[in-house]
């Protein structure tokens, strides 16, 4: 079942359901090395999932219900494809009013990685899911437009003295590293489907369009003029003497939440108007949610 996030729209079964979870992986062609994220109602709730530490319970007081998904030591039961065979789970208290409501009518965790084809761009709205998977899933959700627009901060807190985030999000590292009152590490990028992964979204490629994507540390008037007239150019705010059918910025004034809620929806935009090539330009600040927008660009533009 697709459903609506707060982040983006994911694809729900009972995360305890072995069957039901490996449904997921089918419609979606996910390799069985990339975990899935479990979502539930309350702190509580994880507790049955996961093993929560005075970090965690810190992060969940300050986070939860919202965009931060938690890697600590799971619970028995915990069905490893749903980790990928390890010994760690990923869990998230979700703030979306729908998917809460769904939480509380089943009673039981839900699975819901991005309810999309594996490593294609993520959805926000629940046409993007029916268009991506609505031959392969039997019902769908519609709560609207994404408010985030950009997946869940991951953070691993198996060891609450060496906290790491493994994908920035809508929660930032800086708000991490106040609430635990430490430097917050960085996780390695995964370098291919092969390895079991800690947590969803590792891989160097992901979050991409079919159309090439070339990642820019800044767009001018110069580069589009000489650039590819059949290219799309996306600015991170709307420039300024630079006009054009081809011309895009993520934001008008350059504000990063609504850069972040709408980075995904211009991407598949893009993708399907014959372009030959989508030119991004980073955001120019690297901390906040600049370190969230960039890392998601930086992965649609990768190669294999």
């Amino acid at each position: 079942m697709g459903v609506p996030t707060e982040t983006v729209y994911g694809l729900a079964a009972d995360a305890l359901d072995a069957e039901a979870c490996a449904g997921i992986y089918r419609a979606k062609g996910r390799p069985p090395t990339d975990p899935l994220i479990v979502h539930v109602l309350s702190a509580r709730e994880a507790e049955k999932i996961a093993h929560l530490n005075p970090a965690a319970r810190r992060l969940a007081a300050a986070f939860w219900p919202g965009p931060l998904t938690l890697v600590l030591e799971k619970r028995v039961g915990v069905p490893d494809i749903v980790t990928a065979g390890l010994g760690s789970v990923a869990v998230r208290v979700p703030a979306h009013a729908l998917f809460r409501r769904l939480l509380r009518v089943t009673g039981r965790p839900l699975a819901a990685p991005s309810a999309n084809p594996f490593g294609y761009v993520s959805p926000t709205t629940a046409e993007h899911v029916r268009v991506g998977l609505g031959e392969r899933i039997g019902h769908i959700l519609d709560g609207g437009a994404c408010s985030v627009g950009l997946e869940s901060t991951i953070v691993d807190v198996r060891d609450p003295a060496r906290p790491r985030l493994l994908r920035p999000g809508a929660i930032t590292r800086e708000q991490v590293e106040q609430v635990l009152r430490r430097k917050v590490g960085s996780g390695r990028t995964a370098g291919s489907a092969r390895k079991a992964q800690l947590a969803p979204g590792m891989l160097k490629r992901h979050y991409s369009p079919r159309t090439p994507v070339t990642l820019h540390e800044r767009l001018s008037a110069k580069a589009v003029t000489t650039g590819g007239k059949k290219d799309a150019w996306v600015f991170a705010a709307r420039p300024k003497g630079v006009t054009g059918d081809n011309i895009f910025w993520l934001d008008p004034r350059g504000d990063l939440r609504g850069a972040a809620r709408r980075l995904f929806a211009l991407l598949r935009r893009l993708d399907n108007a014959g372009h030959t090539r989508i030119h991004l330009e980073k955001i120019p600040d690297h901390a906040g949610l600049a370190e969230a927008l960039n890392d998601r660009m930086a992965r649609a533009a990768a190669r294999g």
